[in-house]
């Protein structure tokens, strides 16, 4: 009798994890760089602002043509993380111009990072809950502690939490390039 096993099918949505420095930016980078024009992405990463080496806050990066001061030491925002104010409005515009539109138009959304700053949007928690859900690939990094949306969100059906670490961040990127190729739905013709 052949008793053949059936491999339960891939998580459509990747978060990457791990403590800060780890390098989950980098390879959300490397795989959008590696993905080049092949694949419609849509989203945002994020980097740091810094002034003669000392970090002064984050900037949001659109994948489209959106840019923002995500977070800043010279904020006068009352909403907190440590010791930066969160500049939700214009985080707010980006997540609404980057997050709105990948479920008609986009193959693969980014999203770096569900983290606290990031989760003190009621915007782009729900917006993060309706890409999760959608048809359409995430590619994600994510807070290595906390709760609310953030445990919540580790825990969600079709996802897949892979840790950062110097062990594994050179090849992640290449390895994830390949799957997202192979997760994009034959229906959805790439971008060329």
């Amino acid at each position: 009798m052949n008793t053949r096993q059936i491999e339960p099918p891939t998580p459509k949505n990747v978060l990457l994890t791990g403590p800060p420095g780890c390098g989950k930016t980098t390879v959300v980078c490397r795989v959008v760089e590696g993905l080049g024009r092949s694949i419609r992405a849509a989203g945002f990463y994020t980097r740091e602002i810094r002034r003669q080496g000392a970090r002064l806050g984050f900037e949001a990066i659109g994948l489209g043509t959106t840019t923002c001061v995500l977070a800043h030491v010279d904020s006068r925002s009352r909403i907190r993380v440590g010791r930066y104010g969160v500049e939700l409005a214009a985080f707010e515009s980006l997540v609404r111009a980057e997050l709105e539109k990948p479920l008609q138009e986009a193959d693969l959304v980014v999203i770096d990072e569900i983290g606290k700053m990031e989760c003190s949007s009621g915007l782009f928690v729900e917006l993060a809950q309706r890409v999760l859900d959608s048809p359409v690939p995430v590619l994600a990094t994510i807070a290595a502690k906390g709760g609310g949306f953030i445990a919540e969100v580790k825990g969600w059906p079709d996802v897949q939490l892979i840790r950062v670490s110097a062990a594994n961040r050179d090849q992640l990127p290449g390895e994830l390039v390949e799957r997202i190729r192979q997760a994009i739905s034959p229906n959805r013709p790439a971008a060329s």
